[in-house]
């Protein structure tokens, strides 16, 4: 009988924690802080790894070990070479391919071995679909049937780029540490691999989505740059998205069936998303909403009076990066500037992400005559920032349900964000019983600089209703937002999940 693992929970992050500060990563950080009583393991999946600068977080002494993985560097873990015998075509071959990738495509998924997957001489191996001639018969097939429009240079280095991670989780499922449970707080990469853990070992998985992760990464890839559109004018429905694109969002989709198939409890943050996640194939009965919690008592100390002066200021705390919209936020600025020529707005948060899109926002602010206005301040201590402003602001096209809010909901600051995932029903209420009455600010329609600008106005301009604002998201935020709560339900999920 092989020991008990060291590991209680282990994590699967992509993307965050604990290489970039953010939401879910502050959130991630918070949970193992305050379940000191389980021993956590860390498997992060990341892009490229000179696109971090290391941890950004001390580490908790609870986290036992920590594995990390950079899915698209070049020579990591490459494929070992099939016998020349075995590349030339093979009919069986390729029924074996086209039903592996039938079988991804299913509503109920069989999940891949990570030993199918490290097999070079297997029909999936990731050496055959590299070099056998049975996978290029299959893939020229799938151009000439539903790609014709597209290069076929594009389209064949698409498909191999799309695959080559998968080939890359089965050789990290292999290594993983074992743990009595699997947990991750997206769909994606992290979650195609608690799948893969939890078919091979028999693990139980909980997943949790702070926002929804096809909706976002269907964001990403309509705004990327890197697939190319060589359709020319005559060739293009505006209504309808390249076929290049659509194997994108087509391969993220899949990842979240995979993992919704696996996973239970699958975890949202408020209705609509839990909603979304039904739609995107998960099973009702295993679904379940806990909203976030932040630490009250970390903010409260920093309220100012009711009757202080309002500082002037509008800041948005979160990354520079396309899905939070900051160009937004600027042109925001411009228009409330005309009518509050005293107006700051600040930008807090770490820049390093996606540098070509910091330099577009910068240049933005130049050319609008805002450099008096505008500051980019990089990463800050949320509780030393929030005193010095007035009002938070959220431009984002998507979101969960953002800490930033309900961090300055603690600290008695109103909010002011687009119509996005949680938003609505933090600033206006859910209209529940257990809710609070009232507005804690105001909500706008996406990529609408002058709505944003109203609201702001109007808290900003008005003593009376910003007072009234900043007591409801106070009263909102301590009635149902409390991170003691969220860590003992927590707490409860996973102690029913190890038995």
């Amino acid at each position: 009988m092989r020991p008990a693992p060291d590991i209680d929970v282990l994590l699967l992050l992509e993307g965050t924690y604990p290489y970039i500060k953010g939401g879910v990563s502050s959130w991630m950080h918070e949970v193992i802080r305050g379940l000191e009583h389980y021993r956590f393991g860390v498997v992060f999946l990341g892009s490229r790894e000179d696109d971090y600068e290391g941890w950004r977080y001390e580490l908790p002494a609870n986290i036992v070990q920590v594995q990390s993985h950079f899915l698209f560097d070049k020579g990591q873990d490459e494929p070992k070479r099939t016998h020349r015998k075995d590349r030339g075509p093979n009919p069986a071959m390729e029924r074996t391919i086209a039903a592996f990738h039938e079988r991804l495509q299913t509503s109920q998924p069989e999940m891949p071995s990570s030993g199918e997957l490290s097999d070079p001489a297997c029909p999936v191996g990731h050496g055959m679909f590299l070099e056998s001639q049975s996978a290029w018969n299959y893939l020229t097939e799938c151009y000439e049937a539903s790609a014709l429009a597209e290069s076929f240079v594009d389209y064949f280095w698409t498909v191999r780029n799309l695959h080559a991670p998968l080939w890359l989780l089965g050789r990290i499922a292999a290594k993983a540490p074992h743990a009595r449970m699997l947990f991750s707080p997206s769909t994606g990469y992290a979650g195609l691999l608690g799948a893969m853990l939890a078919n091979e070992r028999n693990t139980p998985f909980v997943l949790m989505e702070h926002g929804i992760y096809t909706r976002e990464r269907r964001i990403d890839m309509m705004n990327a740059d890197w697939i190319h559109d060589r359709r020319n004018f005559l060739q293009t429905d505006q209504a309808e998205i390249s076929h290049m694109r659509s194997l994108w969002v087509k391969f993220f989709e899949t990842a979240s069936r995979q993992s919704y198939n696996k996973a239970n409890p699958i975890i949202s943050l408020f209705e609509r998303a839990r909603r979304q996640q039904v739609i995107d194939g998960a099973d009702a009965a295993r679904t379940r909403i806990i909203p976030n919690g932040v630490e009250i008592s970390r903010f409260s100390s920093r309220r100012r009076p009711l009757d202080a002066p309002v500082p002037q200021v509008m800041v948005l705390i979160g990354r520079v990066v396309p899905i939070k919209d900051i160009k937004n936020f600027i042109r925001a600025a411009a228009i409330a500037r005309q009518s509050l020529p005293q107006l700051q707005a600040w930008i807090a948060g770490p820049t390093e992400e996606d540098p070509p899109y910091v330099l577009e926002c910068r240049e933005l602010v130049q050319s609008l005559g805002l450099e008096d206005t505008v500051k980019f301040l990089g990463f800050c201590r949320v509780e030393e920032l929030l005193p010095k402003v007035g009002v938070n602001v959220l431009s984002s096209v998507s979101e969960g349900l953002p800490l930033s809010v309900l961090e300055g909901f603690a600290a008695g600051i109103p909010a002011v964000t687009t119509d996005v995932g949680a938003c609505r029903e933090m600033i206006e209420g859910s209209g529940n019983d257990d809710d609070v009455p009232g507005s804690a600010g105001g909500v706008a329609g996406l990529a609408d600089p002058d709505g944003l600008a109203k609201h702001i106005l109007s808290l900003l301009g008005d003593p009376q209703r910003y007072r009234e604002a900043a007591q409801t998201a106070i009263a909102r935020v301590e009635r149902r937002y409390d991170r003691l709560t969220m860590l003992a339900t927590f707490d409860q999920i996973f102690r029913e999940t190890i038995g």
